[in-house]
Formats: C-alpha cells, structure tokens, sequence
C-alpha cells in the first residue's frame, strides 16, 4: 500500500500490478479523504475490482477516527435497523437504502472478519474489545492493502473538474491533474478542525452547484447561565435523569452519565442533548433538570429523606443531608435548597422537605449557548440531500460524483450512529460505482 503523496506509481502488490498490465480494472475511483467513509468506500471499491486512489492531506488516515469515543472509537451501535432512524436529528428517511443495505450487523461482521474483534455496552454502544480506537484503523488500513487500493498522504484536492456534467478528476494543491473515472467526496464536516475537517468538502460541492445547509456544531458541550454551575466543575454524575424543556415543550430527555464544567454541562447524555437543543435556542433559552435519584419516585425520596431527619432530630440541616450527595454537590445543594443550613431538622416543616425533594427529582440549569466547532463531535448541515440519490450517493446534479458520511446534511445523536452513517453510506457509493 502506498503511502507517499506520488499519484502515479504502483502500489507494490502483485494482484494489483497484474490488473495494470492486463487492463482488467473496471474502473478508476478517486476518494477524497482518508477518514472512516473514505476508507470503507475504498475497502469496497477495490475489492469489486477497481482501481482505487485514496487522497488524503494529513500524514495517516483516519486522524479524527483515532480520537473518536474519547481514543476507543464507538463503531456503531448493535440495534435493530429500523431502531437506527430515531437516532438520526437529519433527514432520517433519506438514508432508508443506506442503513438496509448495510446496517450494524454488517459492520460489525466487517470488523470482526478483519480481525478486530468487538464488544457491546450500554446502550448498544459497539467497540473494539481492545478499546483502541487504532485497531479499527489497522483493520480498515489491512483490508485497503489487501484489496489493492493505493493510498496518497499529504495529498490535498483543491477543485473537482467536470465536463459534460460528468466529473473527470480532481486538480491538487500543487496544480496537477489527477484523472478519474468517478469522484467520491468523503471529506468529513467542520469539526475537530485539528484533525483536517477544515470544510474542503462545502466547498467542492458547492463549485460543484451543490447547495450547503447551515454549518453548526453538533454533540457539544452545553453553557448554562447559573453561578452555581461552575462550582460544581470536575464532579461526574452517573444514573441520573435528564430532561430538556424549551417553553412548555420538553424536547429531550434520557439516562446516563454528565459532568458539571467551568462554562456549563457535558458528558455523553449532554452531548446528545445538545443535537436536540440547537434549533430552539435560536428562539431562546431552555431548561435543564436533572433527577438525582432516578431509581426513587417522589414518595421513596421523601421516605429516604424522612429516614434521615428522624436519625437526626437535633443536627443541623447541613449535617444531615451530607449522606444523600457527593460532597462537592452538597453546598450547592444547600445554598438553592431553600432550607437555611444552620437550621435544626425538628424545625423544618413538611413543605420545606419536600420542595427540598422536589429539587432532587429536578436539579434545575438554564441552557443559554453552545460549544463551538473546536467542541464539536459532529457538524450539522452540509451537502443537501434533497440534491443526492439517495439509493446511491451519487450527485443529481453531476454524474459519477458522490458524497458520503459527514459532509452530507445528515447528524444523529451518540451512541455510534453518526459512524454507522458514514459506514453505510460509503458502502452505498461503492457499490454504485461497482454497478452493484
């Protein structure tokens, strides 16, 4: 496999040599991008025979792959594929071909074929047993070799070149022109801009007469208004309840891990929130609550309270309530519990305790913002689908030109669904350049 930035020497294996001199490839793809969809379109491309190109600007493929899932890469998500949809914030109906035509199950086969073998957690979350993040990279990496495609780092393309409303290749960054029979575009989104995703693919399509949907950023940290807030910064809560209200509409709500920042709130239950908030803080605020102690209704909240107090008669409020929360939580909890903290627990009436209850079952924060690209795990908007075969990724508007994963406008919440995307899609175009 070839991984110098030269476009015209032979990858130095045999099976791919003896193509060159009997002129048996079918066709020539060049893939734009060396991440997650550009590598499984290549992987899929070329084992159907194809000579495959893969152009990549950084020096490895896969750089923002390698840091997704904090290092461990969430692969996809081991779920039915019609449980996939609610999953997806954009234009779920658009990827029905994609996700049946190759669903989790597919891509876990996939892995678990090229020896990377993977495990299930909560939530259906897949990863690789290793949690390396870079064994699906030497995976996909083994299996683009073996195929045959040829791979060119530090390889940047600067212009998509049509004729006849066919694209014909691609011009690079140092001028030269690179032929092609077909052009998939897998350039990624806006986010983790360090990795590469620095927008390149907006940009071809939109030379291309491609529309582009609002670019934000999506799965991000969440800022909130309260003084509070940032003094619970560094403590994780695990189990607890989330819901999301903007006006009188609750628009999200979930179970799961959190954790308090110096600006707001974050964590995997929070990133998937923010999917949901973006559109409705254009209008305005929302409202966070957190349940504290989901496993409890009301009633067995207040018993477990009441416990307490009992133990208590005669110690201040501040000294009895220690035992219900982590103590960085407590003062934060005392100062908007409306109980003052010197107070006895004989002097505390019925009504004090169960607002007090209330605020467990209903930890209140005001979302007012949301993190920036820099955050961003994923970017929402991109390429219209309305302007893309949806039973191909092949442009309605160019012929032989495809988009897949994160440049299309298509986002969904955590959980490995925004790769599974890429997964799908990618397989989708190379199956279409295959004539499959």
């Amino acid at each position: 496999m070839k991984t110098t930035g030269s476009l015209y020497q032979q990858a130095p294996l045999l099976d791919y040599k003896e193509k060159i001199k009997e002129g048996t490839f079918m066709s020539k793809v060049l893939i734009v991008g060396g991440g997650a969809a550009g590598m499984m379109a290549g992987v899929h491309a070329a084992r159907n025979g194809h000579e495959v190109h893969i152009l990549e600007k950084n020096e490895k493929l896969g750089k923002k792959l390698y840091i997704t899932g904090k290092g461990r890469c969430n692969v996809t998500n081991n779920c039915d594929t019609e449980e996939l949809f609610p999953a997806v914030m954009q234009n779920p109906k658009f990827l029905y071909s994609a996700f049946y035509s190759w669903n989790s199950q597919d891509v876990m086969g996939f892995f678990e074929e090229l020896g990377v073998p993977l495990k299930v957690e909560r939530g259906g979350r897949v990863f690789p047993e290793s949690d390396h993040s870079s064994d699906i990279i030497r995976g996909l990496e083994r299996a683009l070799k073996k195929a045959g495609a040829e791979i060119h780092l530090h390889t940047e393309v600067k212009k998509l070149v049509e004729e006849n409303g066919a694209v014909t290749g691609v011009v690079l960054k140092d001028g030269s022109f690179l032929s092609g029979d077909s052009v998939i575009v897998a350039t990624g989104g806006f986010s983790y801009q360090a990795t590469g995703s620095t927008g390149d693919g907006y940009r071809l399509a939109r030379e291309m007469g491609h529309t582009i949907t609002e670019i934000e950023p999506s799965l991000v940290p969440l800022h909130t208004e309260e003084e509070y807030i940032p003094k619970l910064q560094g403590l994780s809560l695990k189990n607890v309840a989330l819901t999301v209200k903007c006006g009188k509409k609750t628009i999200y709500q979930d179970f799961g891990e959190m954790m308090f920042t110096h600006f707001g709130v974050t964590g995997p239950m929070i990133l998937s929130a923010s999917a949901h908030v973006g559109k409705w803080l254009k209008k305005g605020e929302c409202k966070g609550y957190l349940d504290l102690k989901p496993a409890l209704t009301k009633e067995q909240l207040d018993t477990r309270v009441l416990r307490e107090f009992e133990a208590g008669q005669n110690k201040q409020f501040k000294n009895v309530i220690i035992v219900l929360f982590p103590s960085s939580l407590t003062p934060v909890m005392l100062k908007i519990g409306g109980i003052s903290p010197e107070k006895p627990i004989h002097e505390i009436s019925r009504e004090e305790r169960l607002r007090f209850g209330a605020l467990v079952k209903a930890f209140p924060f005001t979302i007012n913002g949301f993190g920036e690209f820099k955050e961003a795990v994923i970017t929402r908007g991109g390429v219209s689908v309305k302007e893309i075969n949806p039973a191909t990724m092949e442009s309605k508007k160019i012929q032989d030109l495809y988009f897949v994963g994160e440049v299309l406008d298509l986002d969904a919440v955590t959980g490995g669904y925004n790769l599974q995307i890429a997964w799908s899609t990618a397989y989708l175009a190379a199956m279409a350049v295959c004539g499959e």
